[in-house]
């Protein structure tokens, strides 16, 4: 089971990070309390463990935005966090992972999207594209109709992980929020939630 930590943005997360070692790091390149500049990424992850890899997280940003960012922080994967359509995707060359969030209504289906190697399932909020920290209705939330890998979101804390795990069936789970205090990343929350995850794959 992988395990993005998403919302980096200090020096100090990424010593966090190292130390515990997620398969993926998230940075937001969209307005949020969490928005980072690709030169602040590159300066933060020089000393980043080369076996976790980085995902930048956009919402409808030009294509030239997408990939200057990709350049100057060196990611690897891209996350359309937006309303981005299959012919936003279709001609997105980024020359590395694309991933796209669905943010799931409750009682919805949720269906396939062209051109994209994972879909990234989150909550859907009239006021935002995502960091809300909710859940959505995982009981009622229609069947999945895709054969792509799949990241759950939304909500995700170290409580409901295995919960989500069991459901879904994900590739991997994406946590943000709930393992912050005071809007910072917490290296014990960060500890306890990949540990959870861990042992539960071990068992």
């Amino acid at each position: 089971m992988e395990i993005k930590i998403c919302g980096i943005r200090r020096k100090e997360d990424i010593d966090i990070i190292n130390k515990y070692k997620p398969d993926y790091i998230g940075f937001i390149f969209a307005k949020s309390k969490r928005e980072v500049t690709p030169e602040t990424v590159a300066e933060i992850t020089k000393n980043l463990d080369k076996d976790i890899k980085k995902v930048g997280v956009f919402v409808n940003a030009t294509y030239e935005k997408i990939n200057e960012a990709v350049q100057a922080a060196k990611l690897d994967v891209v996350q359309l966090h937006g309303d981005e359509n299959d012919e936003y995707i279709s001609n997105l060359d980024c020359k590395c992972e694309i991933w796209k969030a669905v943010r799931v209504r409750d009682g919805e289906d949720i269906y396939d999207v062209k051109g994209v190697d994972r879909l990234l399932l989150d909550k859907y909020t009239d006021k935002e594209y995502g960091g809300s920290g909710q859940t959505f209705d995982w009981h009622g939330s229609g069947s999945i109709k895709t054969d792509k890998p799949i990241m759950l979101a939304g909500g995700i804390k170290t409580e409901n992980v295995i919960e989500g795990i069991n459901i879904f069936k994900p590739v991997g789970v994406d946590i943000s929020s709930s393992v912050e205090t005071d809007g910072f990343k917490d290296e014990q929350k960060i500890k306890k939630f990949i540990e959870t995850v861990r042992s539960y794959e071990n068992e």
